[in-house]
């Protein structure tokens, strides 16, 4: 890669080469079939990428706008959306939702627990909840939802499953024909950025509709929104040479090779080298004494809330890492200055990875706290030949 830096954040996420080379492409006219050509191509990977037969979404938008589309074209005014929140970005769909005058109740974990299933369960048997939003992958926290034991319960009361991937879609399992936990139990709504796991810069919302969640639309005499109503968008995807709001025509260009690489790797590999990525992560850094906010039973494979030892200077600890070239993002809400959060997905490489392990036992030797870089990197490694095995 030709970046400067290692940005091991939660996102944006590095970038390779042939994703740039993409992007700066000639920009042509949205209209020009050249590039009708390659966002329709981009649509069809993203339905592949989310394997289902409903509608994808692909345009121009941040994370944000792609959990406004799944909540204004599914619930109404008036009516009911539980928020399972494991962090801060669960928490977001609470303002989201009364801004539309949706009526929003949240089930909270403490912050590196998951939300039990049996109080998904309990809460649901209160009241009628049109749907249900869960962040599969909490980027405050590092904490994975279960898909396979919360979507069960979930289609049980006959709610709608919203699963916010922003920090997990092609990372993390989530296949919209798959049944989790049982028959009928599948994911109505997939949302996701395409700076993440998918490795391309920001810029482009993704959204993924189930025929259950396309008939919630269709029930819906009208919506709260004009840019986010998936019916302005249903004849974009079905004929790009259309015209409904001008597409990022160059982060077009450079999503069609991002999704081209995913595709490549396969889902399944991806996945796979993800959990090792983090498993190797967690368990090298845990030798300097930094443990992760998560456990491994309920951690993420995409990003680890990494807690200091007694004593490290947050702001000190991560202005050394960047002048040795690795970016750290410091970690939200009461956890401010109490641990650091780095990102270990999409285009991420193992060498990237060991280098950080190495970098991070410099800082904190240079720091007074004297820790094993060698035992750490052993460790490290040992994960990843597993990986190759």
């Amino acid at each position: 890669m030709r970046n400067e830096e290692m940005l091991l954040i939660p996102g944006p996420t590095p970038v390779v080469d042939s994703i740039y080379d993409a992007l700066a492409g000639e920009t042509r006219s949205h209209t020009d079939p050249r590039f009708v050509k390659i966002y329709k191509h981009t649509i069809d990977q993203t339905r592949k990428i989310f394997n289902t037969d409903g509608e994808v979404f692909v345009v121009a938008g941040s994370g944000t706008i792609a959990m406004e589309m799944a909540i204004v074209n599914t619930i109404a005014e008036g009516e009911k959306l539980l928020v399972i929140s494991q962090g801060y970005f669960g928490d977001r769909f609470i303002k989201l939702g009364q801004a539309f005058g949706i009526e929003v109740d949240v089930l909270q974990s403490e912050w590196g627990q998951q939300v039990l299933p049996e109080d998904i369960d309990r809460k649901l048997s209160e009241g009628n909840y049109k749907a249900v939003t869960v962040t599969h992958a909490d980027t405050s926290t590092g904490v994975a939802a279960n898909l396979e034991a919360i979507v069960p319960v979930i289609k049980k009361h006959g709610a709608l499953v919203i699963v916010d991937g922003v920090c997990a879609s092609t990372a993390m399992d989530e296949d919209m024909s798959k049944e989790y936990g049982g028959p009928g139990n599948t994911l109505d709504i997939v949302l996701t950025g395409s700076q993440k796991a998918i490795g391309v810069p920001p810029g482009l919302a993704l959204v993924a509709f189930n025929r259950t969640a396309l008939d919630a639309r269709a029930a819906m005499e009208r919506v709260q929104a004009y840019y986010c109503d998936i019916y302005n968008w249903i004849p974009i995807m079905h004929d790009p040479s259309k015209y409904f709001a001008t597409p990022a025509v160059n982060l077009i260009y450079a999503l069609e090779e991002g999704l081209r690489i995913v595709l490549e790797e396969g889902i399944d590999a991806r996945i796979k080298r993800h959990q090792a990525y983090g498993r190797a992560v967690r368990q090298s850094l845990a030798v300097y004494g930094m443990k992760a906010l998560a456990s491994e039973e309920v951690a993420a494979p995409t990003l680890s809330c990494i807690q200091y030892p007694e004593g490290v200077d947050d702001a000190q600890f991560r202005a050394a890492m960047a002048d040795k070239g690795t970016i750290l993002s410091g970690s939200l809400a009461h956890l401010a200055g109490k641990a650091f959060r780095l990102g270990h997905m999409g285009n991420t490489t193992a060498d990237m990875l060991e280098k950080a392990v190495m970098q991070v036992g410099e800082t904190l030797n240079e720091m007074g706290h004297q820790v094993d870089i060698a035992k750490a990197v052993e460790v490290f490694s040992n994960e990843i030949k597993q990986l190759a095995a």
